[in-house]
């Protein structure tokens, strides 16, 4: 099967071309914030199709004051602000679709040095031994073997993270056809306390690398707001700033691909809820918390893996009643406050652990089955629970999506 698959490896630039390197990410910057402000002033001051451009008109604008106005442009790749504007494209099609559907949702922000040092190129894009070659920067060498893969090098993405610079090449790649993997289905409930559930009662610890780091990053951030601005002493707070926050980020992203890799590659069928994330970072006490777990990136991990190794990903509706279904009878609770953890059902008596429960009604929700029907026989919801044709609605739904 034909795939876009990303590789990523982390260069090792001299001097010259680490200043290169900086010339094209705030190239980059400039051209989207240029852009950006364009777009505004449109939007605001047209109405109907007369408030909107496109990335190929504003490339044609900004090619033809480059001379005049901005010469230094020249110094880089042409692909680094063309790419640029091709991403505040996307992002204002996003704005306006939110727009349309009745969201209040602002305008795209602008990029910020420092924080947004990154570009895109394409064009001649080349892969060797330990090295990468790009258009207009040359051969940077890599600080790791590059991998040997067949395929058609799409774009490369250079991006700064604190103090050092990344390269990640999209390669349109013929990956074999898996073979199905073996096995029954399995529930996972994601949570606080611990990462995931699943349904054989294996609770996956939660790396929680925000939490662990929170006191030396306010340590750190105290420690920089108190150097002067424009010193080069807080440079080098901002870059130790940033090397934390990097660290986070790298451990939490190292235990959601180990996680979700030995998930798709060890069960057939793997089930979990439709949670809206966005909605609950909302809860201020639990924003932070939900953040440092990755819901959002785990799901979109096994989204890719699943189809990767030969498992299925079914995705439950947002309004499943995993946590309130009793998974031995399939009485339904009327409420269940999140602070309850453990709870006795009072149509059965059957203790349940909170997160364990919900991940046994998630796999059965992959076949169907409502607990309990079979046991206490025909059923038509109230007091026993709810019906096999809703959990049937349900799966559909799901599986639709």
């Amino acid at each position: 099967m034909q795939v876009h698959q990303a590789y990523r490896y982390e260069l090792d630039p001299n001097a010259a071309q680490r200043v290169l390197l900086a010339k094209h990410a705030g190239v980059a910057r400039f051209a989207y914030n240029w852009g950006l402000q364009k777009r505004i002033e449109l939007f605001e001051t047209n109405e109907g199709k007369d408030r909107f451009t496109t990335a190929i008109a504003q490339h044609r604008v900004l090619n033809a004051l480059k001379a005049s106005a901005f010469p230094w442009m020249y110094e880089v790749s042409k692909c680094a602000p063309q790419e640029a504007l091709r991403d505040l494209e996307r992002a204002f099609r996003n704005f306006w679709r939110g727009r349309q559907a009745g969201r209040n949702v602002g305008f795209p922000r602008f990029k910020k040095k420092g924080v947004s040092d990154s570009f895109r190129l394409t064009g001649s894009i080349q892969v060797q031994s330990q090295a990468v070659q790009l258009p207009r920067l040359g051969k940077l060498r890599t600080k790791e073997a590059t991998e040997k893969f067949s395929g058609r090098v799409l774009s490369a993405t250079v991006s700064r993270e604190a103090d050092r610079w990344y390269v990640s090449l999209a390669v349109e790649t013929e990956r074999p056809d898996p073979v199905p993997v073996q096995g029954e289905a399995v529930g996972v409930d994601v949570g606080i306390d611990a990462f995931a559930t699943l349904s054989d009662s294996t609770k996956i610890a939660s790396p929680n690398p925000l939490h662990k780091a929170l006191k030396r990053l306010r340590r750190a951030s105290k420690q920089h707001s108190r150097k002067t601005r424009g010193s080069n002493n807080r440079k080098k707070s901002a870059c130790r700033l940033a090397r934390l926050h990097r660290r986070v980020k790298n451990i939490r992203r190292d235990f959601l691909h180990k996680t979700s890799t030995t998930l798709a590659k060890t069960k057939s069928v793997i089930v979990v809820e439709d949670l809206h994330v966005k909605g609950m970072l909302q809860n201020k006490h639990l924003a932070r918390h939900i953040a440092d777990a990755g819901w959002g990136d785990f799901r979109r991990m096994l989204a890719y893996k699943t189809v990767w190794y030969g498992s299925t990903l079914v995705v439950a509706p947002r309004f499943y009643a995993s946590s309130k279904t009793c998974s031995s009878c399939g009485h339904l609770m009327s409420e269940l406050p999140l602070q309850i953890r453990s709870w006795s059902c009072p149509a059965c008596s059957a203790h349940h652990d909170r997160d364990i429960n919900a991940a046994m009604n998630l796999q059965r929700f992959s076949t169907g089955s409502s607990p309990g029907i079979d046991a206490c026989g025909d059923c038509s919801g109230g007091e026993c629970g709810q019906p096999r044709s809703s959990y049937q609605s349900l799966k559909q739904e799901a599986m639709s999506r």
